[in-house]
């Protein structure tokens, strides 16, 4: 077909164009539907529109835009508007170009609903699109009828949570058309159900880009994540004590040899120490059970089960067991034993825990435990605390930018949506943690006030009353526009009223806030925290409890773009966090923080792009929260990172090459100085039981030496088959002196000394790594060997190391196997030996180290790398890269007679003594 000419596309980002490059290759190669991941501001509307300017030339009739709510609509709109074309928002569909929101299609008839309710038993369930109300079900028809067509789906997240099923049966329905899906939410966040709907509804992604990428390119502007950690008030730290106390004393009464017929911890024994089958297995089976085993033994409740050596030093293992650990191993002791004896004595266990478990958020049931709902993570997601936390990084944020900055904070809830249960009366107020508390205390601060803060939800505009009158007399249209109080009253606020919807309100209120009239905006992440656009954004304070990769990524894509108006904006996102050592489940809010950011890439101090709670500080532990001792100490790190907004951006090192490529790091902190060493280069000498292999290629003085022996012997063999006893008495003294004239040179000892300094060396990690990377190279798991190998230390005493040019797969691969070639000697099917020499360089000991003359005197073993060591070939290579990089001699099958004897003179040795954690990097 003929189209009209299009305008001239507008100007596109690199990751717009590529995004675009790769859609032309697909609808070329006959595909129809496709999907495009892009983070928040890095252009998805654009190319959306390129693509329907694109496909109107020749290929289709109609394109009709699908997004979650009205604020996407209009961003379309507009853009669409800009680029010359004339979009509509009306069913009909008669405009070339349509938006509509996703619930113009999902508003099922309620009779329809209603009939529904007890359907025939047996029948199929009915189609979704059979129950539409009438309104949807002709624009579903006016969908088919229209032709051909191009369906955006925008922010197509949403079809996982919501509309999955029914677009899926809309799609089926219009066969033929070409269909875009477009989100911010990278695939690998996705279920493995979310997985197959979108391989079911667009056949797969067909461009993706990584915030981290579009951040380096320039298009997104730098960040850092910062928290800001608090505790409870001290009414909520009292009820918090309070509600401890029943679960603690069951966790001692559980310690206790009389509490029950069978004790806790005899079952603890018999569970994971006494059984036959191996602890492999029992780790596929129960992998959580056996992780709060491992907890257990760190706490010195339980000795280490036979095969879980290796499991033991993992970071996740290394710390004392939380509540839902204890309430797990309960929980499988009840269940499998005392709940069916019968016997008094185990009837008031099961009371016992059946009282206490309230208190950690779980209860007895005749199945077992249960979770249950429990107060005390209200009492952490809604601390008081939080608000005056709020108070203080817009303080701190206003001191760092002055009249630049334009905060935003964002709240779940404009109010509470639920009445607080009875026992937390006089602990929280009703509205705590909710958009109207945190703008009440912004407005009563005298600092804060100044920036003339304003609530905007989907219900209400707030704040004090004259910035609502001035911000009335900005609004296009005033005159209908009121101060009306707030229900319930609120001293010194005031609500915006009169006939306007929140499109318009929304509108007004930006412009307003981006003018710099107000620098606080205090909203909720239904409204603000997807698809609003603010340019001039700085940073937001994140006080909402979803977890979600979705609402995470788009919550902190709303100060990521870029401000045409300063092109050195940093934005900054400040995670407020409640932790408390009063009760057991303190750590529930620090949890969430860890959700939030798992998958998460953010820059951390030292300039790495990592994801996780490291992004936001070094010594943070996805496990566990800092000791509350620190918090305040904590805080001041994270006040002096957000003063120095420049050394931010220069973390991010935007506009140098980049790979986008995620891989692992393998992060090694010594327990004692020296004992990785910082070498690079293969062993220069390597230690034998009765020698040193001098690697160097020989001195000059060597030869001339040897020289010298050898003319003195030829000398004393003359004398002696001369038979002169004097003569021969002569020619030794002659020999004597030659050897020691030699051996006195300048040059021979001072050597025989590096010699030996080399070879008392700790092999350092980087011969380690490249060893390991050289023998899984060799042996076909990897694509690199030691090339690719880099190490870094870090200023205090941390060393990084990561294999670069290999999937993230491989990298993870390589990192376990490095962690395991330097970890302790545990149960390894193979190990392989290091000769020692740790005796004084005397003068002579270091003549005869230059000549290779010295013998060992001790071995070290090392473990093989569990993929390593599967078979005797594998062990075999892994030994030939061993005796290269660090020298050794060959693996020796610890199940052999000589292996056994090595574990068990061995066994728990750790010959580098270090802490090892995994890191997931972007690179």
């Amino acid at each position: 077909m003929t189209r009209r000419p299009t305008p001239a596309p507008a100007t596109l980002r690199r990751h717009q164009a590529l995004a675009l490059d790769a859609l032309d290759r697909a609808w070329a190669a006959g595909r129809r539907r496709a999907w495009v991941e892009l983070p928040p501001g890095a252009g998805k509307t654009l190319v959306g529109l390129e693509t329907a300017a694109r496909l109107l030339e020749d290929r289709v009739e109609r394109v009709v835009v699908l997004g979650p709510n009205t604020a996407i609509q209009g961003q379309w709109v507009q853009q669409g508007r800009d680029l010359g074309m004339a979009p509509g928002t009306d069913r009909s569909l008669h405009t070339e170009v349509t938006v509509l929101t996703y619930q113009a299609v999902a508003v099922f008839d309620p009779e329809a609903e209603a009939s529904d309710a007890d359907p025939t038993p047996g029948a199929p369930d009915a189609p979704l699109t059979a129950r539409l109300h009438e309104n949807g079900a002709t624009l579903v028809r006016r969908l088919r009828e229209a032709g051909p067509l191009l369906l955006v789906l925008d922010e197509c997240h949403h079809l996982l949570e919501v509309w999955g099923r029914l677009l899926g049966e809309l799609l089926e329905q219009i066969p033929d058309a070409f269909v875009l899906g477009l989100t911010a939410t990278p695939p690998e966040t996705m279920t493995p159900d979310q997985a197959a709907l979108v391989a079911d509804l667009f056949g797969g992604v067909v461009f993706e880009a990584s915030i981290p990428a579009v951040v380096r390119e320039g298009d997104l502007a730098p960040f850092a994540e910062l928290a800001w950690l608090t505790e409870p008030t001290a009414a909520e730290a009292d009820w918090l004590t309070g509600e401890a106390t029943r679960f603690r004393e069951l966790v001692e009464q559980l310690t206790r040899a009389e509490f029950g017929s069978v004790p806790f911890l005899g079952w603890l024994d018999a569970r994971f120490l006494s059984r036959a089958a191996p602890w492999s297995e029992l780790l596929r089976a129960e992998p959580a059970l056996c992780a709060a085993a491992l907890r257990m033994h760190h706490h010195g409740l339980l000795a280490l089960p036979a095969g879980a050596e290796a499991a033991a030093e993992a970071e996740e293992h290394r710390r004392d067991p939380t509540a839902d650990d204890w309430v797990l191993l309960v929980g499988d002791w009840l269940t499998e034993g005392l709940a069916r004896t019968g016997d008094p004595r185990d009837d008031a266990v099961v009371a016992a825990v059946r009282e206490a478990l309230p208190a950690v958020g779980y209860v007895w049931t005749r199945r077992g435990i249960r979770r249950g709902r429990s107060p005390v993570d209200r009492v952490l997601a809604r601390s008081v605390s939080k608000t005056v936390a709020t108070v203080q990084i817009v303080t701190t944020e206003h001191l760092n930018l002055g009249d630049r900055l334009r905060m935003l904070v964002l709240c779940d809830h404009e109010r509470a949506s639920a009445t607080l249960p009875i026992d937390l009366d006089g602990v929280l107020d009703q509205e705590a943690g909710s958009a109207h508390a945190v703008l009440a205390a912004l407005v009563a601060d005298e600092v804060t006030a100044v920036l003339r803060p304003l609530l905007v939800t989907a219900r209400t505009v707030a704040g004090a009353p004259d910035t609502l009158l001035a911000l009335r007399d900005s609004a296009p249209e005033p005159s209908g526009l009121v101060l009306t109080p707030l229900d319930p009253p609120v001293e010194g606020l005031a609500a915006l009223t009169g006939s306007w919807s929140s499109r318009e309100w929304v509108r007004v209120v930006t412009a307003f806030f981006e003018a710099g009239h107000c620098q606080v905006l205090v909203g909720t992440r239904g409204l603000l925290g997807e698809g609003w656009d603010a340019k001039r954004v700085t940073g937001l304070v994140d006080l909402t409890a979803v977890t979600t990769s979705t609402a995470v990524v788009q919550t902190r894509g709303r100060a990521l773009r870029v401000d045409p108006a300063w092109p050195e904006k940093v934005a900054l996102t400040w995670s407020v966090v409640c932790v408390t050592d009063r009760h057991p489940k303190g750590a529930n809010d620090w949890d969430r923080l860890v959700r939030k950011h798992d998958g998460y890439f953010g820059v951390d101090e030292r300039g790495d792009v990592v994801d996780g709670v490291a992004h936001l500080d070094p010594a943070f532990s996805p496990f566990a929260p800092p000791p509350v001792t620190e918090l305040d100490a904590i805080n001041a790190r994270m006040v002096a990172r957000s003063e120095d907004r420049d050394a931010i951006r220069a973390e991010w090192r935007v506009g140098e090459p980049y790979a986008d490529q995620v891989a692992r790091t393998l992060r090694l902190t010594p327990r004692r100085a020296g004992s990785l060493g910082d070498a690079r280069a293969p062993a220069v000498v390597a230690a034998r039981p009765d020698r040193l292999d001098l690697r160097e290629p020989r001195p000059g003085w060597a030869a001339r030496t040897w020289g010298s022996l050898g003319l003195a012997s030829v000398a004393l063999a003359g004398a002696v088959l001369a038979g002169g006893p004097v003569v021969a008495l002569v020619a030794l003294a002659l020999a004597g002196a030659a050897v020691v004239g030699a051996a006195r040179s300048s040059e021979v000892a001072p050597h025989g000394r590096r010699m030996l300094a080399a070879a008392a060396e700790p092999p350092s990690l980087h011969r380690i790594a490249s060893a390991v990377a050289d023998a899984l190279h060799e042996t076909g798991r990897l694509p690199v060997g030691a090339a690719a190998v880099s190490v870094e230390v870090e200023p205090d005493g941390e060393y990084r190391c990561l294999l670069r040019g290999a999937s993230e797969e491989e990298t993870l691969l390589f990192a376990s196997a490095l962690g395991e070639a330097t970890g302790p000697l545990v149960r390894p099917r193979y190990v392989v030996p290091r000769w020692v020499v740790i005796g004084a360089p005397t003068w002579w000991r270091s003549v005869l180290a230059a000549y290779g003359r010295v013998s060992a005197d001790g071995e070290v073993w090392h473990p093989v790398p569990t993929v390593l060591g599967a078979h005797a070939d594998l062990a075999a290579a892994y030994s030939r890269a061993w005796e290269h990089w660090v020298g050794g001699g060959a693996a020796v099958w610890t199940g052999s007679p000589e292996g056994a004897g090595v574990l068990a003179a061995q066994q728990g040795s750790d010959p580098f003594d270090v802490v090892t954690v995994m890191r997931r990097q972007w690179t």
